[in-house]
């Protein structure tokens, strides 16, 4: 369980509490995947199904990991080697899944609230690895846990997500988890993609880019989401770079120890620039490490792990 619920479809069903749960289980996983057999048998003889019917690279690989290093079966599915392609509806091919029975089932789809329909007709566990422009909330677990790594506290940071946040799944599952834990929250980016009514999150809108960033603990950077079709709110990627990518000239107006993140995949020189990317401040590869231990956390726990990582 993770609160009161047997699934992981969002963060704005959890409290500051549920959320702590998660990273404190986190940090022992990680000393799991440090080791030089990155092992346990806590998970033995239960059955982890990712079902994706978007691409992934690092959240469907690192489920596949989180799930074997707790020696899990892991089961991994694409869409365009299913029945789906023939015809066959979202529902009947879950339940058909279902019916080999599967303890948890790790579900990304392109459309927002999918995973939680699926969760009404299912026995087993659900873990939303993103729905659409709705939320995404191992990401926005990982964040968590690598600024509470990096800075020892969340309270009181100033955390700014810029770019495409109308599209961006991420950005509300960040958004629910730092407000809940303390974090004052800000969002910028080009008018046209800033969703009215995202102060009722627990944002702020800042004024510029440039004011949102001032001062900043943390800036996650976010994509241009072309396959949302994100690029016809924008004159185009180079006028984009020009006025929202963050290059160093506008990264020294943070703080000095200023976190730099990005869910990925980026799009060098477009929302951040390769000496950013690539720099000190940045904790890019970071977040897909702790990505593993998180997830891992996130099974365990959905699998009727207590507070006790097992060894």
């Amino acid at each position: 369980m993770i609160g009161k619920s047997r699934h992981l479809l969002g963060l704005d069903g959890l409290a500051a509490a549920d959320l702590t749960r998660v990273l404190d289980a986190a940090v022992g996983m990680k000393e799991v995947s440090r080791r030089k057999i990155k092992k346990v048998p806590t998970l033995r003889g239960k059955t982890v199904v990712n079902l994706f019917f978007e691409p992934s690279t690092r959240t469907r690989t690192s489920f596949e990991i989180a799930a074997k290093r707790l020696s899990a079966d892991a089961v991994n599915f694409t869409a365009s080697a299913s029945s789906t392609v023939k015809g066959e509806t979202l529902i009947d091919t879950v339940k058909n899944i279902e019916s080999m029975a599967p303890d948890v089932v790790v579900i990304r789809h392109k459309y927002s609230g999918a995973t939680h329909m699926l969760s009404d007709r299912l026995r087993c566990s659900v873990v939303n690895a993103g729905d659409g422009s709705n939320q995404h909330p191992s990401q926005g677990l990982l964040d968590l846990y690598t600024v509470r790594e990096k800075k020892g506290n969340l309270k009181g940071l100033k955390v700014v997500i810029a770019g495409d946040i109308t599209h961006s799944r991420v950005a509300r599952s960040d958004i629910y988890g730092f407000t809940r834990m303390g974090a004052e929250v800000f969002v910028t980016g080009p008018p046209t993609m800033i969703p009215p009514g995202i102060e009722h999150m627990g944002a702020k809108v800042a004024p510029s880019f440039e004011a949102g960033i001032e001062g900043a603990d943390v800036i996650i950077m976010l994509r241009i989401q072309l396959e949302r079709r994100s690029g016809a709110l924008i004159p185009g990627l180079r006028e984009y770079a020009r006025f929202f990518g963050l290059n160093a000239q506008r990264l020294k107006l943070a703080k000095e120890d200023v976190l730099v993140m990005h869910p990925g995949p980026i799009n060098r020189g477009v929302e951040i620039s390769s000496e950013i990317a690539d720099g000190i401040q940045s904790v890019i590869l970071e977040q897909v490490e702790n990505g593993v231990a998180v997830r891992m956390a996130i099974l365990y726990l959905l699998c009727g792990g207590t507070d006790e990582v097992a060894d």
